[in-house]
Formats: structure tokens, sequence, C-alpha cells
């Protein structure tokens, strides 16, 4: 915990003097529903999505983004999109359909993105089943065999009140990359209604687990409940496992919002961390009344065969909303990220957005606002959609979304969130580089640095792929702390983002700043 209070510190510290870097992705069309994945073998590709066909595609780590539409001329684009990752670093984005030909959402479509030509190919697809409706599919990739596992919810009759029509989880792997996928099979034990509320089966996101154990947990009317696959998905236990009550069900009312839910989100610890092989569940209720929208998480230690009591993610004080949760796990360190709309600040239905990050295997968290300025949501021609999301790889770490601006539009946020600011444990510090500041900047900011011995030093700037385009000292230094002003009109750098880079006897440290127009 006192690495985390370390990190926390270096975060408000850095955020009073300005806020977390938010950067407005894209705003076409009333985009909601937004999704993102950091490629884990270069921090600086990320790939994101949106209601009902955009996607976004990033090479400098989230500052700047090529957009496009998404468009598959077989199987239809019909929203829910879901990005991931495999082995390689592909990108692979999962959507529902709407064919020429067929019926609505009638399957899940999967499409893989080439990185040289910046396009999409066709696709391919699970789940067809005559006329039955395949909805909000999530999608993980086990980093050993690079199987590629999604789940999701199969209606028979979508919206329907008929009490013969289910609702069910249905489970399919691809073992190449997407190409071709298995039989989609059932994996629920007490099947939902067709109405797509709180007596609806929804919210199967997949997990892996050390030793390929496929995990998924969902809502329904049994409350939040858990199965899994010792057998890369071919078998599933007839049982499923009790994780716990969700008071209210997943279908929440919030004001200002037409539809909010807290389905779960399940995640397994793959790190080398003393939580390795830990499962999580985070999701949202209303357990402590209407009035009072909490986030939780519920851990398990064994594999999911018992379960930990709820744990309030959220830290502020009782009677305020906070709603539309997402995890992610820094599987290089085991570090747990929670994104959420939040209230705490205001009377009325002004929203923040709110990170919790907890180094404990979820036995704390710590919370802190990540969106430069509160919006108000408005349940009147609008749709924010069904979640948010967040992605973390290497202490990169990147929330993403819906805001609407005071124009009245809908746009896709992320915010620029990097843990790297901690010092490394264990080796002594020859040297520490601050944040400059202001940071971001027109022309004028300001660098400091500090060499605790007498040192060769090489500060620079650098562009986001790590190439030198300014060297602003060099030379040997005695201990000490050096401060200086850097003007960009003698160096004529693009607006953009760039690294301030030190660099002493054995020692390299680097500072994301991004310099504006």
């Amino acid at each position: 915990m006192k690495k985390l209070i370390l990190i926390l510190l270096l975060l408000v510290s850095l955020g009073l003097r300005a806020q977390f870097l938010n950067v407005k992705i894209g705003n076409f069309s009333g985009p909601n529903e937004p999704s993102i994945c950091i490629n884990p073998k270069n921090t600086n590709e990320m790939m994101a999505g949106s209601n009902l066909n955009f996607w976004y595609y990033s090479e400098d780590g989230g500052y700047t983004w090529l957009s496009g539409v998404l468009s598959s001329p077989e199987y239809g684009v019909w929203g829910d999109p879901v990005i991931i990752a495999d082995t390689a670093g592909d990108f692979y984005f999962f959507h529902l359909s709407n064919p020429a030909v067929g019926n609505w959402i009638d399957r899940i479509v999967c499409q893989k993105f080439d990185k040289q030509t910046k396009t999409w190919n066709n696709g391919s697809f699970t789940g067809l089943n005559g006329a039955k409706a395949q909805d909000k599919p999530w999608a993980v990739v086990d980093p050993v065999s690079n199987n590629i596992y999604v789940t999701w919810t199969q209606f028979d009759s979508y919206g329907s009140t008929n009490p013969d029509c289910q609702s069910n989880i249905l489970f399919s792997k691809s073992t190449d990359g997407g190409a071709s996928w298995s039989q989609a099979v059932k994996i629920n034990e007490i099947a939902g209604d067709c109405i797509d509320s709180d007596h609806t089966v929804e919210g199967a996101v997949p997990a892996v687990g050390p030793n390929g154990e496929i995990y998924v947990a969902w809502s329904g009317p049994a409350g939040i409940v858990f199965t899994r696959s010792f057998d890369a998905g071919l078998t599933w236990p007839e049982q499923n496992i009790a994780v716990t009550p969700q008071p209210g069900g997943w279908d929440i009312e919030i004001p200002g919002v037409s539809r909010s839910n807290g389905m779960p989100i399940t995640l397994c610890d793959l790190s080398q961390g003393p939580n390795r092989g830990a499962i999580y569940i985070n999701y949202a209720d209303q357990s402590n009344g209407s009035n009072d929208t909490d986030v939780w998480l519920v851990k398990s230690t064994d594999g999911g065969n018992t379960w930990s009591e709820p744990l309030r993610v959220n830290d502020d004080a009782p009677g305020k909303h906070q709603f539309f949760t997402w995890m992610a796990i820094d599987q290089s360190n085991g570090m747990l990220y929670c994104v959420f709309y939040d209230r705490r600040n205001h009377n009325n239905n002004a929203t923040d957005v709110y990170m919790a990050v907890s180094d404990d295997g979820g036995l704390s968290f710590q919370n802190f606002k990540v969106s430069e300025e509160p919006f108000t949501p408005s349940s009147s021609g609008y749709f924010f959609g069904d979640y948010n999301n967040i992605s973390a790889a290497n202490n990169v770490i990147r929330p993403i979304w819906t805001r609407r601006e005071s124009n009245g539009s809908l746009s896709i946020m992320t915010a620029i969130v990097d843990m790297n600011v901690v010092l490394p444990e264990n080796k002594a510090m020859l040297h520490e580089l601050e944040q400059n500041y202001p940071n971001p900047f027109t022309n004028l900011t300001f660098f400091s640095y500090r060499i605790k011995k007498p040192s060769y030093v090489r500060l620079s700037v650098a562009d986001i792929f790590g190439h030198e385009l300014a060297l602003l000292e060099g030379g040997r230094k005695e201990a000490g702390k050096y401060e200086m002003i850097f003007d960009n009109r003698l160096y004529h750098l693009a607006p953009g983002a760039y690294y301030l880079i030190l660099q002493t006897q054995d020692q390299l440290s680097r500072r994301k700043m991004v310099l504006t127009k």
C-alpha cells in the first residue's frame, strides 16, 4: 500500500498543476458504448470502438486518433463494440450483425485489423441460430495459446414478454486468429426471460486463468452466478456457482440516464505477483437504496469455489450515485483499475468520471478523478449505451467514456493516466526527473531534475517513438537540483506528444508532455 500511496501522491501533485489530460477521441453521430484496448506489446498502439460502427486507432499513446467507419458487407454492423488484442498485438473488433439478407442481430461478428493498410477484413461470425437474437458479447485472448474466447446472451425473441421465451449465455472459441469459430454452446444453468432487464441473463465477460481455465460470470434472476471450464471450453459443468445477490438487479435507474446497468466484469490475475490466480468480479447495484448506487468487488482465491463478501470500491460518503463501472488488470504487475461515473461532488445530475486503483489484490481501493470537467447527461433523446471501458498494460492506463458536451452532442473521451511516475523499488536512484509544468503547454514550460551525485547528464526531448529531437543539456553535473525554461520558439516542434528524457549513469527517466497550438 505504501507504493500505491506514493503513486497517488504523485498523481495528485500533478493533478494540482494540471488535471489528467482528457482527449476527445471522436463525436461521430452520437457515439456510446465505447471499448478500448492497449496493445501490451507496444503501449503506444491503442484501438477503440463505439456504437454503432466507429473505430479509432492511436499510435502515440492515445494523444491523437485516426478514425473510420467499420463495415462488414456480408454481415453488417450493429453496435456493442468489443476491442481486444491477441498475443501478436493484432486488434479485433467484435460486434452485432445487421445483414442485408437474414435477421437483425442474428450472429456475433469478428473483424481483424490490418495495421499496414489501416483496414479491417470482412470478418467471421459465430452464434447463428435461425431467427434467435445474439446480443451483448465480450471476448478475451488466452495469452499462452492465443485462443480467442467469446461469450454473449442469446434471446429466443428479443424483448418478448412471452414466458416461454428464454435468454441464455453462449460460448464459442477460435483457435486460428478469428478465421473460424466453434459451435456455440450454452453454459448457464438457470435461463432468463427475454425482456432485457433484471431477469434476463446478461453481462457475460470471459476471463482466462493461469492454467488456461476459462472463467465467466453474469447477472440474472439468480443474482450474479459463475461457471468455468478446465479444458479450453470443451466442457462446462451443469451447475453454476452462486456468487452474490445483486439487490435491485442489474437494470439500474439513474436520474438523467435513460438506461444504466450494473452487469459484472470478470477478470483473473495472470501476473507473477502475490495475487496470481485471483478472480475478481466488478459490478454495481443499489444495495444501499435507490438513491445510492455503488460499485462493488468480490474475489475468489480458490478458482471460483467460494467468494468474498462484496467490497465497496467507491470511497465517498453514502448517498450519491456511482455507476457504469468497468475494471482492468495490468497483467505486468497485478494492479486493479476501475472506472465509473461519479456524482459525489454534486447535488444534481452533474457527473464526473473517477478511477479506483488497488495494489493489494482488491482488499482496498484509492479513488481519484480523471475527467477534467463534469457533464450533465439527459435521458431525453440521448442514449449512453450499456457500458464504458478501461484498458491497462505495463503501467499505461486508458479509461474511455461517453460524455455529453455543453452543446448537447455526445463525445467519446479518454484520459492520459500513466503510472510510471513511481520510483523503482530496491534500486539506488541516481536522479529524479519531475513532470514539466505546465503540461500541456503552448510555448513555454519548466523542467526540473535532481541528481544525487556527480554524473554525466543528458537531458533531451524525443518524439513518441523515442527519436531524439532536441538536446537541452549534456555534460558532467555536480549533485544538486537543476531547473530550466523550455521555449519552443527556439526549437519549432509541431503540436503533439513528446518525451522529456533524462539520462545519467545506469538510469533513464522520461515524462510525457504535450505541446498545443
